[in-house]
């Protein structure tokens, strides 16, 4: 297997295994190296790579398994935790409860929007790509897609606002 055709098959899926590293280790940092080693294994077993059915799932799995032998090594004990935010404050059940069912609200609204505000939506807002790509992938013009995304957001905040108000109808 050729560099190449390594990255051509490891490329769409290493920012997944970083942010999985990054959730489980906190720190960007260890998050990084566990990236790192995590593509150096399969590089080194890279013959051994198409006999996999699905490699984006291996390489999660030698993700976590690696992150948790990270927490529980004793190199552990010298990880810190860095959160700017962080305050020793539990969520209460009711905030929980209400975020999870404004969360389904959400959802259900944009599975309501037109097709095209939908994915516009999802590629802007959930995937985070810039305007000029989008329009690349729905052949539109960034105007127009400027547009659709703030009618679509529009649509979603008032319909969660009367949602909140008013309660379902």
């Amino acid at each position: 297997m050729t560099q190449a055709e390594f990255l051509h098959i490891v490329t769409p899926f290493k920012d997944k295994v970083f942010r999985l590293a990054k959730r489980l280790l906190v720190s960007t940092e260890e998050a990084e190296d566990a990236t790192q080693e995590v593509l150096i294994k399969l590089w080194k077993n890279k013959g051994k790579i198409q006999g996999y059915n699905n490699v984006e799932a291996f390489s999660m799995t030698m993700t976590k398994n690696y992150c948790y032998d990270k927490l529980k090594s004793k190199q552990a004990q010298n990880l810190k935790i860095v959160h700017s935010n962080y305050e020793d404050k539990q969520t209460g059940l009711q905030k929980q409860v209400e975020l999870h069912d404004s969360m389904n609200w959400v959802e259900k609204i944009i599975e309501g929007l037109p097709e095209q505000q939908r994915l516009i939506i999802q590629l802007r807002d959930i995937e985070a790509y810039d305007f000029d790509e989008i329009g690349k992938m729905l052949d539109m013009k960034p105007t127009a897609i400027r547009v659709a995304l703030s009618r679509a957001r529009k649509t979603i905040r008032e319909q969660l606002t009367n949602t909140h108000n008013y309660g379902i109808k």
